[in-house]
């Protein structure tokens, strides 16, 4: 490991030593990410429109929802990835709110336990399987970041149980809040696929810590496979789940929805050849224009089977 690398370890080391420092409270909105609060909110609403149920009859559900699966949730999740990853940012983002010190101490930690129980709290409102929902991706989200599961270690389950959770939990949430009851089977397979599709996103987006999985054991898919191959396998991950909600829908009589989905992944096969030519400069850049393709596709098929009468 180089110096600087040690160096940076080290200063995040003795940060942790002065608990009584308050944070900086545009570090702690930093912590928590607000950028990554569209992807489940977004599914959320699909979720919701999928249902067949009018969001009006119960917007108050809709609106906590949204709540709950982008600043609490998905907030919580990213400080207590911040927190378990603190060594790995010196390495690779030391100028982040932990490493950098601005949040101090054990800052980060408790931050993650409150809006863990904040969470859960708020989940217990929607409902049977509103409050399971939670409670999945609560423990989901400490599986992927904690010691000694820390499922992050792999490039597959890693980038699978975030893809599950930034869009197909959400996704059958606001089905199953909405419709007081179990998703049909259309919503839950096209769920699935598309959150299986999220892998390929989550790949991607490991691009930018690959120097700190290497030195520090993280075997991302761009750390065993390197970027140029990994980048393929997203592309691979991406497509088939979506020629395959294509396919469904052309099944269930929807082919206008289902040629739309098409419009949208021939967009993306063009952004795929742009981040093929430079997987880990382009990656970034991909994350901005063909996902925008991507999500774009998932509300199309959310109005498709809310057509088809979303809950069973």
């Amino acid at each position: 490991m180089e110096l600087y690398s040690l160096i940076d370890i080290m200063d995040v080391s003795k940060s942790l030593h002065f608990p009584h420092r308050l944070p900086e409270p545009r570090a702690l909105l930093i912590l928590v990410k607000p950028i990554t609060w569209f992807p489940p909110i977004w599914a959320y609403l699909c979720g919701v429109v999928s249902s067949g149920v009018s969001p009006w009859s119960n917007w108050g559900m809709v609106v906590l929802g949204m709540v709950l699966a982008g600043p609490v949730v998905c907030g919580m999740s990213q400080a207590a990835n911040d927190w378990c990853d603190r060594h790995v940012d010196a390495i690779n983002e030391p100028h982040r709110p932990i490493p950098s010190g601005r949040v101090p101490g054990r800052w980060g930690l408790w931050v993650a336990l409150v809006m863990s129980a904040l969470a859960l709290g708020i989940g217990a409102l929607l409902g049977p399987w509103g409050f399971g929902a939670t409670v999945f991706g609560v423990l989901a989200a400490w599986a992927y970041s904690a010691e000694p599961v820390r499922l992050k270690r792999s490039g597959i389950w890693g980038p699978g149980l975030v893809g599950l959770c930034y869009e197909g939990l959400p996704w059958f949430t606001g089905a199953a809040v909405l419709a007081a009851g179990a998703p049909s089977w259309p919503v839950i397979i096209v769920a699935s696929l598309y959150a299986l599709g999220a892998h390929g996103i989550m790949t991607l987006n490991d691009f930018k810590a690959l120097e700190g999985d290497r030195q520090t054991g993280v075997n991302s898919l761009p750390v065993t496979l390197g970027p140029e191959r990994a980048a393929r396998v997203a592309c691979w991950v991406m497509t088939l789940p979506q020629l395959a909600v294509i396919a469904l829908l052309l099944g269930w009589d929807r082919p206008w929805h289902a040629l739309a989905i098409g419009a949208l992944l021939i967009g993306q096969f063009w952004a795929m050849r742009i981040l093929l030519s430079d997987p880990k400069g382009r990656a970034p850049w991909y994350n901005g224009t063909g996902v925008l393709f991507y999500v774009s596709g998932m509300m199309v098929a959310a109005f498709a089977l809310r057509m088809t009468g979303g809950s069973g």
